[in-house]
Parts: structure tokens; C-alpha cells; sequence
């Protein structure tokens, strides 16, 4: 069930959010007026998140290349990788 707290208790509150932020590496939701505003997150979470948007990005890109027909064996590229590396 996720956590929602009014505006007021990020102003009011803050440690408390950003320990529970932090302990519990989940969102809490703040509202204004009643209504959905804001969404905060421990910064290991935001990291977290966006390394999973990376990761969908760079598999989508591959996709895409593989139905283009842009792709090559696995142990051709891995051939060009150890010249680099020597």
C-alpha cells in the first residue's frame, strides 16, 4: 500500500519522510490540496529506477537493430573486442 502524506508533513516532517524514504526504499506520495503532487525517493531508489530505464532503453535498442537486421555473431564482435584490448 504505498505511503501518502500531505505537503504540509514534507515541510513539517522532512526527517521523518526521509527516513522512511531511506529504510524502506520506497516512494512516499505527497499530495496538494488532496490531489497527487509529488513523489519522493531515497536517492539509492532514484538510482536504482533509472538504471532499470537504461536497461529496457539499451534491450529496446537492440531489438530494433535485430530487426533491422544490423546485427553479427556474438564471436565476431567478441574477436574485435580482444584486438582492442591488446
Amino acid at each position: 500500500m504505498p505511503t501518502i502524506r500531505p505537503s504540509a508533513d514534507l515541510r513539517n516532517n522532512y526527517n521523518e519522510i526521509s527516513g522512511f524514504c531511506n529504510e524502506h526504499n520506497e516512494p512516499v506520495f505527497i499530495t496538494r490540496n488532496g490531489k497527487g503532487d509529488l513523489v519522493v525517493l531515497s536517492v539509492e531508489s532514484y538510482e536504482k529506477l533509472c538504471g532499470k530505464f537504461e536497461l529496457h532503453r539499451l534491450l529496446n535498442e537492440g531489438m530494433e537493430a535485430e530487426k533491422a537486421g544490423q546485427v553479427r555473431p556474438f564471436s565476431d564482435a567478441m574477436a574485435d573486442i580482444r584486438k582492442e584490448l591488446n
